[in-house]
């Protein structure tokens, strides 16, 4: 048998719920966690830390015995399945000095990172009445929100996971769920911007009218979020978003939107910070017209306009740091926001180009 193999695995729910802290989750977000655990099994006599070590990480037995020894030369034998295997493995004193396995065994290992992001997450919807404690409210017919506008992926990079824990809980207070149905056009290209929107469950298209006839720009699904760009930039709506099925929606109104995301993610940067920034590595991001661009850009710049921001997610290097900027700051501050939410390091010009070329003719 191999001394160790480390599979992703499907782990039931009913298991991590005897496991400590994890069954403090709520059963959405256990349900979740399910299917970003590790699965390893370990070969008797061989020790299951020798290869892949505990740091970070919250290790259980779940199967099997497994022989521990520790810093102050005592010894103890965890038996899977057993209380004291519900707890993770080296997270009591003394230090493990090393393991044995004295059978085959079965182990389970979570991120730390992970595990707290959803505990974090979980104990402060949990304040605003948003928990679900069982399968009947965990379904899209309760009224509270579920993982599916905030699963982990979004609670780990962009606009949510760089929210101060104060603005998390004022976040699930301010949040507004509303049910929507197949059809029904939440935003209309021309509008006024009012409210920004995390889907929660459903799918819905965002449209353009090109020429008198309606074009689909994408597909937005669970987890997605809209809306942002027309108050960032103080603007109208640039298109128009339909619903494509059923659906629940979560959403907040334009004030609490400046006070709880849109300052805590912009980073205004003056025209001496930004040349600082380009010159020790960052890059320049142009989101005005090609035309616009061709008249006139900073060195080096590279040209993606505000409309296509959305498809350079994914396409742009996630390692660099980016200074956007546009004519006045109003595009840029925007396009700055759409990178940051999808967790790209980027900054946008206070005043934009027309501010910062008398001290290029300097």
């Amino acid at each position: 048998m191999m001394v160790t193999e480390m599979l992703p695995l499907a782990v039931d729910p009913s298991l991590l719920g005897r496991l400590e802290p994890v069954r403090a989750l709520s059963l959405p977000r256990l349900n979740e966690l399910s299917t970003l655990c590790v699965s390893e099994t370990v070969g008797r006599g061989h020790d299951p830390f020798r290869v892949s070590g505990l740091p970070g990480q919250s290790a259980y037995l779940v199967s099997g015995e497994l022989k521990l020894s520790y810093a102050d030369g005592s010894s103890f034998v965890m038996v899977g399945g057993s209380e004291s295997s519900c707890w993770p493995l080296a997270r009591r004193p003394p230090p493990i000095l090393s393991a044995k396995a004295i059978t085959d065994v079965g182990l389970i290992r979570i991120d730390d990172e992970m595990l707290d992001i959803m505990m974090t997450w979980d104990q402060l919807s949990d304040t605003a009445g948003y928990r679900a404690h069982s399968l009947a409210e965990a379904g899209e017919t309760s009224g509270r929100p579920m993982p599916g506008a905030f699963r982990l992926q979004n609670l780990r990079e962009g606009v949510l996971s760089r929210l101060p824990p104060a603005n998390i809980e004022m976040l699930f207070g301010r949040l507004e769920r509303i049910p929507v149905q197949a059809g029904a056009v939440i935003v209309r290209e021309g509008d006024e911007g009012d409210y920004y929107y995390l889907i929660e469950s459903g799918r819905c298209a965002v449209l353009r009218i090109v020429g008198g006839a309606e074009l689909k720009l994408a597909e937005l699904k669970p987890g997605d979020a809209f809306g942002e760009e027309a108050l960032v930039a103080e603007s109208t709506r640039n298109a128009t978003v339909r619903m494509k099925t059923d659906g629940v929606l979560l959403r907040l109104g334009k004030e609490d939107f400046n006070v709880l995301l849109r300052e805590p993610l912009l980073h205004r940067l003056s025209h001496a910070t930004a040349s600082q920034q380009v010159a020790a590595g960052a890059l320049w991001l142009d989101v005005r017209y090609p035309s616009e661009y061709r008249n006139q850009a900073l060195p080096g710049a590279v040209n993606i306009p505000l409309s296509e921001i959305r498809n350079a997610i994914g396409v742009l290097d996630r390692e660099a740091e980016y200074v956007v900027y546009c004519q006045s700051g109003r595009r840029s501050s925007a396009a700055a926001f759409l990178l940051s939410q999808n967790g790209y390091r980027a900054g946008w010009l206070d005043g934009g180009w027309q501010e910062f070329t008398p001290s290029l003719n300097r």
